[in-house]
This record gives structure tokens, sequence and C-alpha cells, in this order.
């Protein structure tokens, strides 16, 4: 006999909500045992759990114990490699030492839509936190709904009503680097953005706004990349050709690491001609060359405390600041006297 023929489907979660006449998302906060859910319609979904025999291991696990024990992860596919894999192992090592597993969905872009659907998608899994590491530019009902009803943490300043935030302030980093600038003489000081749809670019933006306006200099017009080493190397290209500027604040290390190769290959020494200072500080940031000055994100860091805090059951915990701090390295500089 064909063993793949003999072998009858597992009943899915679907098969619940089909019997049960609710949509998954409800089986899911069902199983979870969700204040949200009616008792009503909790009542319905359990004889319908038992009804179609659904034996989902972390189904199982929540109408035992109310927990699936695991985390939902929410990461861009775009964006600085560094930071991604450096949050996804803060967070499963956290995860880890709790005894929760991960599961990560990874959206294409900034689209509502695919947030939506991977919000969705971490909810049906029975997720009992969720940690959301890229900007919510514009958030919907459907978001709003989801993480007021599992416990959720972002990492980058942008939240829904019901998440809470781990991460140093943008705009204060922003302000950070370009006053470390401002203090070593420099009044020609462009900003290299990262793409605007990001909540942290902009913010990051406004803090050097706002530190030259505080100084009595108009800012120049910011240049945009996408994050990428390759989209610092074309904006360096420009910003290399225009002789007065003597310093550059850059978003991100990466973009920070194409600018400098631009400049150089230009006839622009950092930090003799051009002063270079970024966000991120990554591991590779102080083997640059030259070694660059940068305002610390913990990555790994915020990932691992976003667990902590999802973990704390019981407890109001305020958002939570972290301090940005600045490494001052060899790529910062007062100008030449001319």
């Amino acid at each position: 006999m064909n063993e793949d023929v003999a072998r009858p489907r597992q009943p899915s979660m679907a098969d619940v909500a089909r019997v049960a006449g609710v949509s998954a998302q409800t089986v899911s906060r069902a199983l979870r045992g969700s204040a949200h859910v009616n008792p009503d319609t909790g009542r319905r979904v359990l004889a319908a759990v038992e009804q179609v025999g659904y034996r989902f291991n972390s189904a199982a696990r929540a109408l035992s114990s109310g927990r699936s024990l695991t985390v939902g992860l929410v990461l861009l596919a775009s964006g600085g490699y560094y930071s991604r894999s450096a949050v996804t192992a803060g967070v499963e090592s956290a995860a880890d030492d709790a005894g929760y597993a991960v599961s990560i969905a990874t959206i294409a872009s900034l689209d509502a839509r695919r947030m939506e659907r991977a919000l969705a998608r971490l909810a049906d899994q029975g997720v009992d936190g969720l940690v959301i590491a890229v900007p919510l530019i514009s958030v919907t009902r459907k978001m709003e709904d989801i993480t007021r009803d599992i416990p959720t943490v972002t990492l980058d300043g942008s939240r829904t009503a019901g998440a809470r935030v781990i991460g140093i302030d943008q705009r204060e980093a922003g302000r950070i680097a370009t006053q470390h600038l401002l203090d070593l003489g420099h009044r020609q000081i462009w900003h290299l953005s990262g793409p605007d749809e990001w909540l942290e670019a902009r913010q990051r933006r406004e803090g050097w706004q706002e530190c030259l306006a505080l100084a009595g200099i108009e800012a120049p017009p910011a240049l945009e990349g996408d994050w990428s080493p390759g989209s610092g190397y074309r904006q360096g290209q420009i910003i290399a050709m225009i002789p007065e500027v003597t310093a550059v604040f850059v978003a991100c290390d990466e973009m920070a690491f194409g600018l400098i190769r631009a400049l150089r290959e230009r006839g622009r020494a950092v930090p003799e001609d051009v002063s270079v200072v970024s966000v991120d500080d990554i591991a590779l940031a102080s083997y640059c060359t030259p070694p660059l000055t940068a305002v610390r994100q913990d990555f790994f860091g915020h990932g691992a405390a976003a667990v902590r805090l999802l973990l704390q059951d019981g407890v109001t915990v305020e958002p939570s600041a972290v301090e940005a701090t600045l490494s001052v390295r060899a790529s910062t500089a007062p100008p030449r006297p001319w």
C-alpha cells in the first residue's frame, strides 16, 4: 500500500475555524486564552478542536498552559545585513534562555499589507509575544488589533498603541553626531540620510537639522541613500565634488564605508579633508580605514532585552529609551586651517 495515499491529512487551524464558524485568527486567540475572545466563542473553538482532532504542538501547549512558548520576530529583507543578523541573534539567545522558540516573518518591503500578513501569520501560530524590528510608517486597524492582543515590543522607535519600545532616541543620535562635528569646529556639515520611508532615518535627519539650527547654521539639502555601502559610494561621489564640505553625518555605518571609499578615490582624505561620523557602531566600524566614529546601537542587546520585556508577565514596564553613546575614532578631526 502507498503510505502517502494511506496517511490522512492532519487537521489544520483552518479546519477548526471552519467548524467553529470563526476566523483562524480567532482560533489562535482562543487557544492562547485571550481575554478578547468571548467565552461562548472560546467554548465553540475548543469543541471544534476536539471534533476535528487538531493536534498542532503549539496549540496543544496553549490548551494546557495558555502558552505556545514561541516569540514572533518581524524583519525587513532589505536594510543592513549586520543589524538584521545581530537583532535575530539577540532575540534567539534570550528566547532560548527562557525556553522559548522564535518564529520569524520577513517582509520584502515597507508595505502595510505585507506587515499585516506577517503579523497575522505569527498570530495564527499562537506566538506569546511579538518583536517588530521594522519601522511602522502607517499603522492600520488590523495591526493595532493584533498588537493589542499580543504583547509587542518594537526596536526602532515606531509603535502601535499597545506596543512598547526599546532602543536609542534616533533624533538624539542625530544631534550627538552633529554636535560632535560642531565641537570640532566644522560648519559645513552635510548629511547622508537613510530612506525617507524609514522613521529612524527621518528622526536622525531631524536631529541633524535641529542641532545645526541651534548653532545658527542653515542645513544644506540632505542626500538620501538606501542603507547600503553602494548608495554611500554613489552619494560620496557627489559630496567629494563640493569643496566647501568639511564633514558628513551619515545615517548608518554601511553607507559610511561606501562614502569613505568614494572620498578617497576622488582625492579627499578622511579626516584631513572631510570628517565622517555615522550611526550604528557595528563590529566592522573599528576596523574601517580610518576607524569610524559612530553613535552606538546595541542590536544584539536590544533584541535580547525585547524578549525579556515581553516575558515579564503582569509587570508594567515603561517604554525603554537606551542612552545613545558616541564612540570617537580616527574618522573625525578638526577642519584644516585655511
